[in-house]
């Protein structure tokens, strides 16, 4: 089984990515999984346009993202908030791939900000308008890590322990729950129920 990672921060060393790597070492180490971590840190994938769509060759960059979506057995999508927000960048990686990627296939959102209180936003963003035509399959859980700088550090002296212990706690159960999704998504998908060529886009 093989688990998708996407950092969706533009910026270079940004919390998202430190918690994309801790969600990426909680996937090998406690249920053995295959893992893919992409980063959108200085966001390298064009804004989409047409092309995308007419085979225009300057979108031949996308094909080797695409073999590791398409080999992905689930996702796990880390967003910063971004003034309530999520990042531009994700946002437009769900224009540039289809449900050919990500179609039926579960995922889990983990997002991250430094405050005690915010967070919420980009999950109702991701849960409300980046499904839509790829169908990316959301799980009801998702973890909101906040004071993100004070947890899954690498030195623990510069973490809360408490709430490190928490995190690490509650991101390890959801993502055992995502590897389950992961192998009853599998199987709806090989029935064949999810193909047609008369409803290609969602309502």
């Amino acid at each position: 089984m093989k688990i998708a990672i996407i950092s969706g921060s533009h910026r270079t060393q940004s919390q998202s990515e430190k918690v994309a790597r801790a969600v990426q070492k909680m996937c090998g180490e406690r249920y053995q999984l295959d893992t893919w971590l992409y980063s959108l840190a200085g966001n390298p994938l064009p804004f989409w346009d047409q092309g995308v769509w007419d085979g225009d060759a300057r979108w031949d960059i996308l094909k080797p993202l695409k073999e590791h979506l398409v080999a992905a057995d689930a996702f796990v999508i880390v967003s910063p908030e971004w003034h309530g927000q999520v990042p531009a960048g994700l946002k437009n990686f769900f224009l540039l791939f289809s449900k050919r990627e990500l179609g039926h296939k579960p995922a889990l959102i983990v997002t991250v900000t430094s405050t005690d209180a915010s967070g919420a936003y980009p999950v109702a963003e991701l849960r409300m308008s980046s499904y839509k035509n790829n169908r990316i399959c959301y799980i009801p859980e998702h973890v909101i890590i906040r004071r993100v700088d004070k947890v899954l550090n690498a030195d623990a002296a510069t973490n809360d322990a408490e709430a490190d212990a928490y995190y690490r706690e509650r991101l390890t159960w959801s993502l055992g729950i995502l590897k389950e999704y992961a192998v009853a998504l599998k199987q709806v998908r090989a029935s064949g129920a999810t193909e047609s060529d008369t409803f290609k886009t969602g309502m």
